[in-house]
C-alpha cells in the first residue's frame, strides 16, 4: 500500500494544533534548515510542542507566496504563475510530511489532537488555493495560450493537471456554492481523520489473553514466544494475542481451539462497529460529504469524480473489469472451497468451514498437499538476510546501492536509515521501519517525507519511508518472517524504487504521483521474484547453521503459490465491489452498516457471509487512506504486474536492459503523461488481461510475445 501525501493532498488534508509554542522560529527544527547529510529531518530534534508553530508559520508562508503570485503586476506566464504556484507552499510540504507519516506510524493521543485541531485551518489554506479567482484566473489566461507558448512535455503536464485541479476542486464554482464546497471539505476531513483515529483505538483495545496451555494447541513456537512476550509487557500471566496482523494471522492459521479462533475473527471483524469506537456514523458522513461535493462539481457520484483522473476513467469500466474477473475466478473459489471442506471432512472436521476455519484449514491443506509449513521456511527468511536480498536486487536490475546511515536520526529507535546512491549519484534516503507497535497502525505502506524535484536552488531527492507490522525478535532469536512478508517487504520496496527512482522537475508530477489504479504496478511486480529460485537460492540461508535453503523446498514454494488463488481473487474482487457500492452514488439505504455490507458481498460469496460483522468500518485504505472509489485498483494493475514480469521471464529475470528500460519508461516517468500511455511505450502494447489467469495458475499458459 502507499499513503500518499502530495502538497496538494496536503492541504487538503487533516491536520494538527498544540497549545505549547516555540520562542522563536530558530528553535523549531521544523523551520531551519537541518544539518544533517543531505539535510534530512531532524528527528531527533523534532517534539510535539514544535508542530502548531511550524504548521502556522508554513501556512503563513505559503499564503504569502500565493498572494504574490495574484498580485503580479506581469501578464500571466507559465514561470510567474503555473510554476511559481508549484514552487509555493514548501515549508508546508515538508512539515505535512514529516507529521502525518508519524501519525501513521508514531502517533499519540497528543499528535491526534493536535491533528483534529488544525484541521480546519488547513482545509481554510486549501480552500484560499483552490477557491481563490484571482489565482485561477492567472492559470486559465495561461491555459487558454497553451497551445502558442512551445512549452516542454513536463511543463505541458504540469499546466494541464494544474488546471483540471482547480476545475475539480470548485474554481468554476458560483460564489454561494464555493462557501458550502469549503465547509464540506473541512467536514470531510475531520471525518476521515476521525475514522482512522478510530480504527486504530479499536484494533488496540482487544486482546484475547490465553492462560490455559491447552488453548494453545497447534500455535507454533515463534508464536507463543511472541504471544508470551506481549503478555509479559502487558503485565499479565500467559500469552496474548491481539489484533496487529502477526499475531492475529498466526493464532488464525495454526489456533487449534476452534472457538478462541472464532472469538478472535469475531473481534477482528467487529472492528469500530458499534461501541466506544463506533465508526459508522462516520462512514455515513464520510459517503455523503463525498457524494454532496461531487455532485456540487457536476459529477453523478463519487466514484465518476474520483475515477476521471484514473486508468480506468469510469464506473462502468470498474465495475465490468469487476465484474468479469469475479465470472473467471468465482467458479475457481468455490471449487477450492468444496475441496477444503472435503479436506477437514477427511480429518474429522463435521461442519462446513466458517470464515474462522478458513485460514485454519487452509493452512493445513496447503502443508500437507506440499509438504511445506510457515515453521520449515521462516528460519530461512531472516529480516536482515531478506533486506539485504531485496537491496541486492534492486542493485542487479538497477544498479543502486543501498548503505546503513547511522548518523541520519530516524523518528524511531526501531527505524533504519539508508542511503541510496547510484554509482556515485545520491538517490535518495530510505526509512525502514519493520516491527508492530501501539502508537503504528497496522498493514504495510510506503509514503514520502519528501517528493522529488528540481527547482532553481538545485535538485531535491526523495525521503521515503517504508512502515511494516514483522513478528519482533524474541530473546536471542532475531526476526524471522514468512513467505507472505517476504513478498510484502518486496512489494513496499517496489513502491521505494518508484520514487527513489524517479527523474522529474516538479514534485506533483514525480515518483508515485500517478494514478491510483497504475501506482502498485511497480510494487506488485516485485512480488514475483519471490517465486523464483535463482533469487530465493542467493540469500535464502537458515539464520543459525547457514545452510542454504535446499532446493525442494524452494520448489514446494513455487508449486504452492497459487493455493486457493480463486478464493484470494474472489476476496479482492469483493473488496473493489464494496468499494464501489460505498461511492456508486445511490442513496444509502437506512440499514446498518454490516446489513449493506453484506447485502453487497452475499451474492459473491464462497464462504457464509456473518450477521452483525462488517469490514467496513475498519476499512482504512477507503475511508481514511486514498483509496476511495479505487480499491479496485490492486487487481487493476495485479493485470499490468502479471504481464509485466511475463516478459522479464521471457528475456531474464535479471535483464539488465529490460530493467533499464522499465526504469526509464516506467519508474522513473512519475506522471509525465498518461500511464496507459507509458505502459504502451515500455511494453509495445496494451497489457495483456489473461496474462493474471496465467499467472495464478487458473488458465493454461501460453506464449507471450512482445
Amino acid at each position: 500500500m502507499i499513503m500518499r501525501k502530495t502538497f496538494t493532498t496536503f492541504l487538503i488534508l487533516t491536520l494538527i494544533v498544540m497549545t505549547t509554542s516555540c520562542n522563536t522560529d530558530q528553535d523549531n527544527p521544523l523551520l531551519v534548515a537541518s544539518a544533517n547529510p543531505y539535510g534530512a529531518p531532524a528527528f531527533d530534534k523534532i517534539q510535539t510542542k514544535h508542530y502548531i508553530p511550524a504548521f502556522e508559520k508554513a501556512i503563513v508562508l505559503a499564503r504569502e507566496e500565493i498572494d504574490a503570485i495574484c498580485q503580479n503586476p506581469d501578464c500571466p506566464t507559465f514561470e510567474n504563475t503555473v510554476e511559481a504556484l508549484e514552487r509555493s507552499g514548501e515549508a508546508l510540504s515538508l512539515v505535512s510530511g514529516i507529521f502525518f507519516n508519524l501519525l501513521e506510524a508514531d502517533s499519540d493521543e497528543e499528535m491526534r489532537a493536535i491533528a483534529e485541531e488544525v484541521s480546519p485551518k488547513l482545509t481554510e489554506f486549501s480552500m484560499y488555493v483552490q477557491l481563490n479567482r484571482e489565482l485561477f484566473a492567472r492559470v486559465k489566461a495561461v491555459y487558454d495560450t497553451k497551445d502558442s507558448l512551445n512549452l516542454n512535455q513536463e511543463q505541458s503536464r504540469l499546466l494541464e493537471e494544474r488546471y483540471k485541479s482547480f476545475v475539480r476542486n470548485g474554481a468554476n464554482l458560483p460564489e454561494d456554492a464555493r462557501s458550502a464546497y469549503a465547509t464540506a471539505q473541512e467536514q470531510l476531513q475531520l471525518a476521515t481523520l476521525k475514522f482512522g483515529e478510530n480504527a486504530l483505538n479499536a484494533t488496540n483495545a482487544y486482546i484475547l489473553h490465553i492462560t490455559d496451555s491447552l488453548d494453545m494447541s497447534g500455535i507454533p513456537d515463534y508464536a507463543a514466544a511472541a504471544a508470551k512476550e506481549e503478555a509479559v509487557t502487558r503485565g499479565l500471566d500467559g500469552w496474548v494475542f491481539t489484533l496487529q496482523a502477526p499475531s492475529y494471522s498466526a493464532f488464525m492459521s495454526y489456533g487449534g481451539n476452534r472457538a478462541k479462533r472464532e472469538q478472535l475473527w469475531l473481534a477482528y471483524n467487529t472492528r469500530a462497529l458499534g461501541g466506544e469506537f463506533d465508526n459508522g456514523g462516520a462512514i455515513r458522513k464520510i459517503v455523503s460529504l463525498r457524494e454532496e461535493t461531487a455532485r456540487m462539481l457536476g459529477y453523478k457520484s463519487y466514484a465518476c469524480y474520483a475515477l476521471e483522473e484514473r486508468m480506468a476513467r469510469n464506473p462502468e469500466a470498474v465495475n465490468a473489469f469487476l465484474a468479469d474477473l469475479m465470472a473467471k475466478t468465482r467458479p475457481f473459489a468455490i471449487k477450492e472451497v468444496a475441496q477444503l471442506n472435503e479436506y477437514a471432512a477427511s480429518k474429522g472436521f463435521n461442519d462446513n468451514i466458517m470464515p474462522w476455519d478458513f485460514s485454519y484449514w487452509s493452512r493445513r491443506m496447503r502443508e500437507e498437499n506440499y509438504s511445506i509449513t510457515t515453521e520449515l521456511l521462516k528460519p530461512y527468511f531472516e529480516l536482515g538476510s531478506v533486506r539485504t536480498a531485496v537491496f541486492n536486487l534492486a542493485n542487479t536490475l538497477y544498479g543502486i546501492t543501498l548503505s546503513r546511515r547511522e548518523d541520519i536520526p530516524g523518528y524511531h529507535p526501531d527505524v533504519e536509515v539508508y542511503e541510496v546512491k547510484d554509482g556515485d549519484r545520491f538517490l535518495g534516503l530510505l526509512y525502514m521501519d519493520f516491527f508492530p507497535r501501539a502508537s503504528k497502525r497496522s498493514g504495510a505502506w510506503m509514503t514520502n517525507f519528501r517528493e522529488q524535484s528540481i527547482a532553481d536552488d538545485g535538485e531535491k531527492r526523495p525521503f521515503v519511508s517504508l512502515v511494516t507490522n514483522f513478528t519482533k525478535p524474541v530473546g536471542d532469536t532475531p526476526s524471522l518472517l514468512t513467505f507472505d512478508e517476504v513478498t510484502t517487504l518486496l512489494h513496499e520496496f517496489g513502491h521505494c524504487l518508484h520514487s527513489l527512482l524517479s527523474e522529474g522537475t516538479y514534485a506533483s508530477l514525480t515518483g508515485t504521483n500517478v494514478a491510483r489504479d497504475f501506482v502498485e504496478l511497480p510494487s506488485q511486480i516485485m512480488e514475483n521474484w519471490a517465486y523464483e529460485s535463482e533469487f530465493l537460492s542467493s540469500f535464502a540461508k537458515h539464520y543459525r547453521t547457514g545452510e542454504v535453503i535446499p532446493q525442494e523446498y524452494i520448489d514446494r514454494i513455487i508449486a504452492s503459490k497459487n493455493h486457493m488463488a480463486g478464493y484470494a481473487s474472489v476476496r479482492q474482487l469483493q473488496f473493489g465491489l464494496l468499494d464501489m457500492a460505498w461511492h456508486s452514488g445511490e442513496p444509502l439505504p437506512e440499514t446498518d452498516v454490516d446489513k449493506f455490507e453484506a447485502s453487497v458481498l452475499i451474492p459473491t460469496a464462497v464462504v457464509p457471509v456473518i450477521d452483525s460483522t462488517a469490514m467496513s468500518t475498519s476499512f482504512t485504505h477507503i475511508f481514511s487512506g486514498g483509496y476511495s472509489a479505487g480499491y479496485y485498483s490492486y487487481k487493476w494493475a495485479e493485470v499490468l504486474a502479471a504481464d509485466a514480469f511475463a516478459y522479464f521471464k521471457q528475456t531474464g529475470i535479471f535483464n539488465r536492459e529490460t530493467a533499464a528500460s522499465f526504469r526509464s519508461q516506467i519508474l522513473s516517468r512519475g506522471d509525465i503523461e498518461d500511464a496507459d500511455v507509458l505502459y504502451r511505450n515500455w511494453r509495445g502494447r496494451d497489457p495483456d488481461p489473461e496474462a493474471l489467469l496465467e499467472s495464478d495458475g487458473l488458465v493454461s499458459r501460453k506464449g507471450d510475445g512482445r
